[in-house]
């Protein structure tokens, strides 16, 4: 009954759109007032993709075997938390929870919008309910979550193991929030574009939900990331996979886009940039998802292989963009003044942070997509990994720091570094803290030292900023403080890392130069669907401190797949992390253990930036109040 309740949700949420795109239509032209038949069946249309969301959490939570989606991804001895979290841990349901963010959005922004020009409202609700038919279209068609199955099977196939955690449950839903947020301001922006409307009092409206995406995204890659460190057993947080990419790619553009917004805000300039930013931001979210629901990249992030349901996304996308250049090239009146930056000045800053960034984003967009060109072309299969995107983007990354940390400094207009000793001071200070770091380093001492040397350059300027500015610019401070912690934190983590990698049976000891590791004993527990196979270690290092690690292996009954989960012991200063894996046939265990110094400022640093962004939009919202 739910899943039949859910699917003609669908349909009648399908019919809410085309109704309003006719009364869009009809009430463009024919009317001063913005007639609230548009709202109310965008009420509608939101109202009934809730309960459609809703009919599949309730198959999942009822364990409705005869709904395809429920069967192919849970099982009856599955934990509650992970039932519902696998309505969207599927193809089908996270495309289902993409259509509801859409929709909730499009709601949100016409409640929010209402000082807005009628025409505005209107054609920004119809370029959004152009995506929103297509999702639709693309659900129903080719992806439906309400799929019967007949004779109903007494049992489904379960979830995927390594998508049973917690950080996973909720890192889908917080990062659609951004990618869906960049709709948006795709279509607000196509929207004030054909209305010439782009403006000092459209970037101050816009840049809400800019910030609003860029704060979702941002917490969602987070999590992401946490999920990867401790649940994939590899001991890292950031592994240049393709769907990794595919979610740093919007990122990049919408935190340049977030910059140059800050420019037609305050000097009523480059407009132009500005559209082409907010329609990349949203192509590259949609990118993403042709990506990963065709199959194309291999990943354990990736849940569909169908080339049907790729070939339908790249059609619709190839279509947006379409639209979105005919708009741009034949609406957009570009202002005819000439503006030359000061070459010291904020605005001048502000534009090198783009070029830095596009230049950044274009590396990560060719890591990602050039081996499905060579493989398409010569049927040659690469893959692309660290040391690529390692030697073309670090070179850069050491003047982006030091752009970095000048920039804030400069005023609008013009200019000059006088009274600026303390940066000198803090250039000789970042120096020499670097070069006694590097020194006894078997590592490139050169290229090290002057990269360590801009992040701690970065990280005092910015951390000075706090005492010498109080609570002006906060935002910017508290962002820069932690974009300079998090390039610390992770070029420490690089440097220092330490890794043993050895083989041993239970009552074994380890003795290695700083660190005994001794395998203690070995302890089975069954666990609703798993069952537990948890070592016992001691740690001991060169001062005689000891720890007790305790990883564990699990096996799944459904499916019956085995998954090794890493025991992280941290501090403020270094987490301890261990993995163990049995070697086939044999008595002996695979230990994996390492050192990881400055692992949890890497998640502070990560949760300050977004801090900062709803700071911004905490202010902009008492300002207007």
């Amino acid at each position: 009954m739910a899943s039949l309740i859910g699917y003609y949700s669908l349909v009648f949420g399908l019919c809410a759109s085309l109704l309003i795109v006719f009364f869009c239509i009809k009430n463009f032209q024919n009317s001063l007032i913005f007639d609230n038949k548009v709202l109310t069946f965008t009420f509608l249309q939101l109202f009934f993709v809730i309960i459609s969301f809703l009919g599949l959490i309730i198959s999942f939570i009822n364990s409705d075997f005869s709904n395809e989606t429920v069967f192919n991804h849970s099982h009856t001895t599955k934990p509650l938390f992970y039932k519902i979290s696998g309505t969207w841990g599927n193809h089908e349901g996270s495309l289902l929870l993409w259509l509801l963010v859409l929709t909730l959005f499009i709601f949100l922004f016409l409640l929010k919008s209402k000082d807005q020009s009628k025409k505005y409202r209107i054609l920004t609700l119809l370029f959004q309910q152009i995506i929103i038919i297509g999702f639709f279209i693309f659900l129903i068609q080719t992806s439906n979550p309400f799929n019967y199955i007949f004779p109903v099977p007494s049992e489904g196939l379960g979830l995927n193991p390594i998508l049973q955690d917690p950080a996973l449950a909720i890192h889908p839903p917080i990062l659609y929030l951004g990618y869906v947020g960049s709709s948006i301001i795709f279509s607000s922006t196509l929207a004030a574009t054909a209305l010439n409307y782009v403006s000092v009092d459209w970037a101050k409206h816009i840049k809400f939900w800019i910030l609003t995406s860029w704060i979702f995204l941002t917490l969602g890659i987070l999590l992401g990331s946490i999920w990867a460190y401790y649940e994939l057993g590899w001991g890292g947080f950031w592994f240049w996979d393709p769907v990794e990419n595919v979610s740093l790619m919007p990122w990049l553009a919408l935190t340049t886009l977030l910059h140059c917004v800050l420019i037609l805000e305050k000097k009523n300039l480059l407009s132009s940039w500005t559209i082409i930013l907010s329609i990349s931001t949203f192509t590259l979210s949609m990118c993403g998802t042709f990506l990963v629901r065709s199959g194309i990249l291999n990943s354990v992030h990736t849940f569909a292989n169908d080339p049907e349901r790729g070939l339908f996304i790249l059609i619709f996308l190839f279509s947006l963009i379409f639209l979105s250049l005919i708009i741009f090239f034949f609406f957009h009146k570009q202002d005819k003044k000439k503006y030359n930056f000061f070459w010291l000045s904020k605005e001048t800053s502000i534009v090198v942070n783009n070029w830095f960034m596009m230049y950044f984003l274009t590396v990560v967009l060719i890591g990602t997509t050039y081996p499905i060109f060579l493989e398409v072309l010569t049927s040659e299969k690469i893959s692309v990994g660290p040391p690529f995107y390692n030697k073309l983007i670090i070179p850069f990354l050491i003047p982006f720091l030091f752009a970095m940390a000048i920039g804030p400094k400069l005023k609008w207009i013009k200019s000059d570094i006088k009274d600026k000793f303390y940066l000198i001071l803090f250039l000789i200070i970042s120096l020499l803290l670097s070069a006694f770091i590097i020194k006894n380093l078997n590592i490139n001492f050169l290229l090290n030292t002057v990269l360590v040397t801009s992040a701690f350059y970065l990280f005092f300027i910015t951390t000075r900023d706090f005492f010498s500015k109080g609570l002006k610019n906060l935002s910017q401070n508290i962002a820069h403080f932690g974009f300079s912690l998090l390039i610390l934190s992770i070029l420490l983590n690089n440097i220092f890392s330490s890794e043993v990698i050895t083989n041993l049976k239970v009552g074994e000891t380890l003795q290695l130069d700083k660190t005994q590791i001794k395998f203690e004993s070995i302890e089975k527990k069954n666990i609703n669907n798993y069952a537990a196979v948890i070592g016992k270690f001691q740690v001991r290092d060169k001062d005689g401190n000891t720890q007790i690690l305790n990883p564990e292996l699990r096996i799944y009954n459904q499916p019956n797949i085995v998954t090794s989960e890493a025991d992280i012991k941290t501090n403020l200063f270094t987490d301890k992390f261990m993995t163990m894996n049995l070697v086939q046939n044999q008595d002996y265990f695979n230990i994996r253990y390492q050192i990881k110094p400055f692992m949890i400022w890497i998640w502070i640093s990560v949760l300050l930036i977004s801090f900062a962004g709803l700071t911004s939009l905490l202010k902009k919202k008492n300002y207007e109040n």
